[in-house]
């Protein structure tokens, strides 16, 4: 497997850079770039992140993995890899759920009347999508999900509960798994429907994380969804929902962050003394960053794995289940190994003007735990692989 970049993907490569250098001029760029908070980085949740997102579409980089025939323009998957990874080293939002997991999916499995409503929307940044998977007792064990969608007239009438959806606040629609056969076996009653987030029926209302982030419990009060916006076969939806999470898996979580880090943790051995010597000369700390720097060549192949399987036409599951558990496994390991080495001052938040790197790794300690649990929790990726790679009893 050769990963070694084209002409053509260097050229792209070194057009990004540049795009993105320049983007340091603009007036949004203290709010569109935040490598200080993770946090604040990955989605375009507000109207500065969304302009960002505008010119990326500008530029014709939103979608280019698409067959021509949807909006794109047949690039493979490693150009969006490329830009993805460009724009989480700079803390830049994502192409995001709207290309890498929706777009993709309903390219695979929508009709029509759905592909042709909300792909030119995704290609032009013009609309972002919250995810209804989660609740209350359906987490890891997703096909337990009760959210009740009921047989109306014209359509299904939605009442329930969904739990962790992060961008439920900002997104103009959501992606939503509901349960519309009771009786069936629970992975086979369900399916996925498109709704508009102004509806009247859904109350949104804040959860606050330990990572600072915002996430979301959305209420279902009579929320009637038309035929039109079922996306696939009714009964289905288990199905999309997995390819969808396979997709995110390795559309959300990049090496690009790690990387960044891995420069953070560097410079910071190199300029930092301790009985009269630097950190990066003490033989404990020069072991413990190769072995960091290590892992992090190990998650970079297997990101790369995984952009091969897709360009192939594959959806790649055991990949990207290898790919995030590593990926997040990794952060939490950069954080946990930064705290032990800077000691109690390493605790300081960002808050406190004496935080070393502006309480970074305090705040990496506390996000990185969220990571191992969205998309699928470390627990269920492990799951995965043992049935579907090694082929160990479920």
């Amino acid at each position: 497997m050769d990963f070694t970049f084209t002409d053509d993907e260097r050229r792209f490569d070194t057009e990004v850079v540049a795009f993105l250098d320049s983007e340091r001029d603009h007036p949004d760029a203290a709010v569109v770039f935040a490598p200080q908070r993770e946090a604040d980085a990955q989605l375009a949740s507000t109207p500065e992140h969304k302009e960002f997102m505008r010119r990326l579409a500008d530029k014709g980089w939103l979608g280019m993995s698409w067959p021509e025939e949807f909006g794109g323009d047949g690039h493979e998957g490693l150009y969006e890899y490329i830009l993805n990874e460009r724009l989480s080293q700079r803390g830049a939002p994502l192409i995001g759920k709207g290309v890498g997991m929706i777009g993709k999916t309903l390219i695979r499995h929508a009709d029509e009347q759905l592909q042709k409503r909300f792909l030119p929307e995704i290609r032009t940044a013009s609309i972002d999508f919250a995810l209804g998977y989660s609740e209350p007792d359906s987490g890891s064990d997703l096909a337990s999900l009760k959210l009740r969608a009921t047989r109306v007239e014209g359509g299904w009438a939605l009442n329930g509960q969904k739990r962790f959806s992060t961008s439920a606040h900002f997104a103009e629609w959501y992606w939503v798994a509901a349960r519309t056969d009771p009786d069936a076996p629970k992975h086979k009653g369900i399916t996925l429907f498109l709704i508009d987030m102004a509806d009247p029926g859904l109350t949104v209302l804040e959860q606050k994380t330990m990572g600072d982030e915002r996430t979301n419990e959305v209420f279902f009060d009579d929320v009637v969804v038309p035929d039109e916006n079922v996306v696939g076969e009714v009964n289905s939806g288990w199905t999309y929902i997995c390819e969808a999470l396979d997709y995110e898996r390795f559309t959300i979580y990049t090496v690009g962050a790690l990387e960044s880090k891995m420069a953070r943790i560097m410079e910071w051995a190199t300029t930092t003394e301790r009985r009269g010597r630097r950190m990066s000369e003490d033989p404990q700390v020069r072991a413990g960053i190769v072995a960091l720097a290590t892992d992090l060549e190990v998650a970079r192949m297997l990101t790369l794995r995984v952009i091969d399987e897709a360009a192939r036409g594959g959806v790649p599951s055991n990949e990207a289940s290898m790919c995030k558990l590593t990926l997040t496994r990794l952060h939490q390991k950069m954080a946990d190994w930064m705290l032990e080495h800077l000691g109690p001052s390493g605790v300081l938040t960002h808050e406190d003007p004496d935080a070393i790197d502006d309480g970074f790794w305090e705040h990496s300690y506390r996000f990185t735990v969220l990571e191992t649990i969205g998309g699928g929790s470390s627990e269920i990726q492990k799951n995965i692989l043992s049935r579907r790679a090694l082929g160990l009893p479920g």
